[in-house]
């Protein structure tokens, strides 16, 4: 029973920001793990590179370049997914972009656009999913990413913190509505991650960061990419079947809230 639960086979996944990082490593483990993925991000060659590297494995894969802040793009794409599959069993969205400013220096267009990615690209990635499932009769799993920034503040991370902080309220009331139709809904809050998007900082200051995160964490180390797609995997899984509406932090132990 315990490995059987984590046999993905026959099942589809819709995968966004599969181009790198989380995005990239879940599509693969969910893949591994016998499941049809469906890869979208914006980045089309990173895109590329995901499902060649999932064909390479011997996994069924597409991809499906669309910006997730277009409700009409992301849309086409679920339905295409569903069309091709016939179902639509798992949502990982995991898509996401980071800005920093204090909240004196924040502007308009800089709220804006992170909450038109890391929420309203969640939010429309959900409402897509639940309704494909619900028509299908899937009893689903859709997962959200959020983040450590939830639990705690920190300078700059008005935009990014609030942002997730909306898709924890979206995956606790959508995990409500949708609880009776059999769909399960979580969300993955990950602590400070080795990827392409904190890569984005200069060499001394990721370097900094990282040095206070292992000095934080009781297991002394920061997280990779995989670490999270494990916890991303498990979601989608039966070996999750009576989780929902759940926070899963895997942030090293920096965080640990009641």
């Amino acid at each position: 029973m315990a490995l059987t639960a984590y046999d993905l086979s026959g099942r589809t996944a819709f995968v966004t920001g599969a181009a790198s990082g989380i995005g990239r490593a879940s599509a693969l483990l969910l893949a591994e793990a016998g499941a049809t993925v469906h890869c979208a991000d914006r980045d089309a060659q990173g895109l590329h590179e995901t499902v060649t590297l999932i064909k390479d494995k011997g996994g069924t894969a597409q991809s499906h370049p669309i910006d997730v802040a277009d409700r009409t793009q992301l849309a086409e794409a679920v339905s295409a997914a569903v069309e091709a599959s016939g179902r639509l069993d798992i949502m990982a969205a995991i898509a996401g972009i980071m800005h920093s400013s204090s909240v004196l220096e924040t502007r308009d267009e800089d709220l804006d656009r992170v909450l038109a990615v890391n929420f309203k690209g969640v939010l429309y990635a959900c409402q897509e999913a639940a309704r494909a499932m619900i028509a299908t009769g899937t009893r689903g799993s859709i997962i959200t990413m959020a983040s450590g920034a939830v639990d705690t503040g920190g300078p700059g991370l008005l935009c990014y913190g609030a942002s997730k902080a909306a898709v924890v309220q979206l995956t606790k009331t959508l995990a409500t509505e949708v609880g009776p139709q059999g769909i399960r809904v979580n969300a993955v809050a990950p602590g400070w991650i080795r990827t392409p998007m904190t890569d984005k900082h200069d060499a001394e200051k990721q370097a900094q960061t990282e040095s206070v995160m292992v000095r934080m964490s009781p297991l002394g180390r920061v997280g990779e990419a995989d670490d999270i797609a494990h916890a991303v995997l498990h979601l989608a899984t039966d070996a999750s079947s009576f989780t929902t509406g759940q926070i899963l932090r895997p942030n090293g132990g920096v965080a640990m809230p009641w």
